[in-house]
């Protein structure tokens, strides 16, 4: 039974409602209204929230295939070493490989283009997606040394390019280019 304006009373239906309703109503409603006043703070506390736990998430997400790439890179650099390529040809490499990743930007450039310092890794301000393809071409790039045993800069700078070419070739039919993401 609810109450009418004249005192008198009508008996009425319970309505059971979506969250996604009742957020409707609260945003509709009048906030003079001590419930609706109520709702209304509940779903900006509770939307908040939620897009907290989204920016944890893509967070996590993003730290963790940052993770995966530097143990790529860590294989990658014990590989080269054992197959006679010094820190000089080592940064070769890896600079070609991201030459090809970025569409021709080096390095240096990109670090330039995204306003990194360069003393600072680029791989620390790349967006999760620019991290895991540089990582399965490293990936790539590890497991092909150990396999054919591929040994000096050059055989290693060619297949670390390719597996870069090729994954830049597998981004783009996504419509993705690594050097015009946002960092």
């Amino acid at each position: 039974m609810v109450k009418l304006g004249s005192d008198a009373e009508r008996n009425i239906d319970d309505i059971i409602l979506t969250r996604y309703a009742c957020y409707i109503i609260a945003q509709n409603g009048d906030p003079r209204k001590e419930e609706i006043a109520f709702a209304q703070s509940y779903f900006a506390i509770q939307t908040r929230k939620q897009e907290l736990i989204e920016e944890r998430i893509k967070l996590k997400e993003r730290f963790d295939a940052r993770e995966k790439l530097v143990n790529s890179d860590t294989e990658l650099s014990e590989l080269i070493y054992e197959r006679d390529v010094d820190e000089k040809g080592f940064a070769m490499i890896r600079s070609k490989g991201d030459k090809s990743l970025f569409g021709g930007y080096t390095t240096k450039e990109m670090k330039v283009k995204l306003n990194i310092h360069q003393n600072r890794p680029i791989a620390d301000f790349l967006p999760t997606v620019t991290i895991a393809a540089k990582n399965l071409a490293t990936e790539i790039t590890n497991f092909n040394v150990k396999k054919e045993d591929l040994r000096g800069e050059n055989s290693i700078t060619y297949e670390h390019v390719k597996n870069n070419q090729d994954v830049r070739k597998l981004l783009g039919k996504s419509g993705i280019k690594p050097e015009k993401l946002p960092s």
